[in-house]
C-alpha cells in the first residue's frame, strides 16, 4: 500500500477509492453521521457503523471497574520511588493530553514526562495551553525537528498524500516511544485508540496495548513510510526523527504502549471540562475550530484545518462529520442535531491561516487547488453550477 505510484509522482490525479479501497455506494451509519467512506471502518445488516458498535459495547458491556482495576495493576508494576520518571505520556497540550498527564499525576501518585511532538506552525492558543499544563506541574520534552526538512516534508506529503499532517503524524507516533527508549522508561500511555473510537480496523478493540510492529504505514502513514522520502532527495539522517524504534530496540527496554481510553471510558467533552478546571485549558478564542462548531477541536497547529479539509475532499466527512458522530454516540446531541451542524460547518475552507499555510508550503493559491482538485474523490462529487458538491450528502442520504 504505497501513494509512490507514477500518477502521484506526476502529479497526476489519484484515484481515491481504487488506493483506499473504497466502495462506491455511499451508505451513512443509521445511528451517526459517519459514512461508509472512512478508511477500514465496517457496517453491521442494519447499516450501523462499527464505531456505534463499539460504543454499544463501551457503554453496557463493559465492566470499568474491572478496567480500572487493570490500570492500577499496571500502574503498581511500573510505579518508581526513586523521583524518576516512571510513565510517558505523548502530549500535544490538547485536551484529551492533558487530562491523561494530570490524572496519572493526581489521581494514580505516577510521575508522567509528557513528550511533545512540535506542530508545524503553533497557534497562540495550543502554546499558551501546553504551558498551562507544564505550570500545573507535569514535565515536559518538546521535540523540535529541523524546520528545513520539516517544511519539504509538508509540502511532498501534501503534494503525494494529501495530508499535510503526515510529517507531525510520524513524530507523534515515533517520538514519543524513542524518549522512552532513551530515558528507560518502558511505560507509555496514550489518549484514546482512535481506531475504535472513530471507526476503523477493530481487532485491537479489546486490548489495551498496541505493539510497535504493528502497522503503522497502514492505520498512520497514509501508505508512505518515512523511508519514501529518500526517493526525493530527503538525507536519510534528516529522516532519523520521523521512523518509529525498532521492534528489538523496544524490546530491549520492554516498552509497553497503553492506551487510556482501554481503562477509563472516553469522553472528548468530559476531558476539554476536566483539562479546564484542572490545568487552565483555554478553548478556541474565536469560538469555534474552522471546519467544525467545537471550540477544543484542532487548536494547536495553524495547519490542522488542511488536514481536515483534504478529509472532506477524499472521504465526503471532515472533521464536523467526527465530531458530531462522537457526541451523538455519547449521547450529547441527536442525529438530527448532528446532521444540521455537519451540513453547516463540514467542508469549511480555513481561512484564518490561509496566507500563512501557503506561504510554509511555498504554494501559490492557484497550485493549491490544483492539488485539491487531484485528492478529490471523483465517485463522491459532482459539480453543479459550476460549484463541487457533494453526490450522497448526509443530509440528502440519510438512511439510504
Amino acid at each position: 500500500m504505497t501513494l509512490l505510484t507514477k500518477d502521484a509522482i506526476d502529479g497526476k490525479k489519484i484515484n481515491i477509492k481504487e488506493f483506499y479501497n473504497l466502495p462506491e455506494k455511499v451508505i451513512h451509519c443509521s445511528k451517526c453521521v459517519v459514512s461508509n467512506q472512512r478508511p477500514r471502518i465496517t457496517f453491521d445488516e442494519n447499516n450501523v457503523c462499527s464505531a456505534c458498535n463499539f460504543t454499544e459495547k463501551k457503554n453496557n458491556h463493559t465492566d470499568w471497574k474491572t478496567r480500572e482495576k487493570e490500570l492500577v495493576d499496571l500502574l503498581d508494576k511500573h510505579r518508581r520511588k526513586d523521583g524518576y520518571w516512571d510513565v510517558v505520556v505523548p502530549c500535544s497540550g490538547g485536551k484529551d493530553s492533558v487530562y491523561v498527564a494530570h490524572i496519572l499525576k493526581e489521581k494514580y501518585n505516577m510521575n508522567p514526562l509528557t513528550v511533545t511532538w512540535a506542530p508545524m506552525l503553533y497557534t497562540d492558543v495550543g502554546w499558551r495551553n501546553l504551558h498551562h499544563m507544564i505550570d500545573s506541574g507535569i514535565d515536559n520534552i518538546l521535540g523540535t525537528p529541523d524546520g528545513k526538512t520539516h517544511r519539504t516534508l509538508t509540502k511532498l506529503s501534501l503534494e503525494i498524500m494529501g495530508d499535510v499532517f503526515q510529517p507531525f503524524i510520524y513524530g507523534q507516533k515515533g517520538f514519543p516511544m524513542a524518549v522512552a527508549i532513551n530515558y528507560k522508561i518502558p511505560l507509555v500511555m496514550y489518549g484514546e485508540n482512535g481506531e475504535v473510537e472513530y471507526g476503523g480496523d477493530l481487532k485491537n478493540a479489546d486490548v489495551p496495548t498496541h505493539n510497535v510492529s504493528d502497522d503503522m504505514t497502514k492505520h498512520y502513514f497514509s501508505g508512505m513510510h518515512p523511508e519514501d522520502f529518500e526517493k526525493y532527495g530527503i538525507d536519510k539522517r534528516k529522516l532519523n526523527y520521523y521512523y518509529p524504534p525498532k521492534e528489538e530496540v523496544a524490546n530491549e527496554v520492554g516498552l509497553e504502549n497503553h492506551f487510556m481510553s482501554y481503562y477509563h471510558k472516553w469522553i472528548p467533552q468530559e476531558n476539554y471540562y476536566y483539562a479546564v478546571e484542572n490545568c487552565g485549558f483555554e478553548p478556541e478564542p474565536d469560538g469555534r475550530s474552522e471546519g467544525t462548531y467545537q471550540k477544543y477541536a484542532s487548536l494547536d497547529d495553524k495547519l490542522a484545518g488542511y488536514h481536515n479539509y483534504f478529509a472532506w475532499l477524499k472521504f465526503g466527512h471532515g472533521r464536523a462529520t467526527s465530531d458530531a458522530a462522537h457526541e451523538v454516540r455519547d449521547g450529547h446531541i441527536s442525529r438530527e442535531e448532528a446532521v444540521a451542524l455537519v451540513k453547516k460547518y463540514d467542508g469549511e475552507l480555513p481561512k484564518k491561516h490561509f496566507k500563512e499555510f501557503l506561504k510554509y508550503v511555498d504554494m501559490t493559491e492557484q497550485e493549491f487547488f490544483s492539488v485539491c482538485d487531484r485528492f478529490r474523490a471523483e465517485h463522491l462529487w459532482e459539480k453543479k453550477d459550476n460549484l463541487w458538491a457533494l453526490k450522497k450528502p448526509v443530509w440528502k442520504n440519510i438512511l439510504a
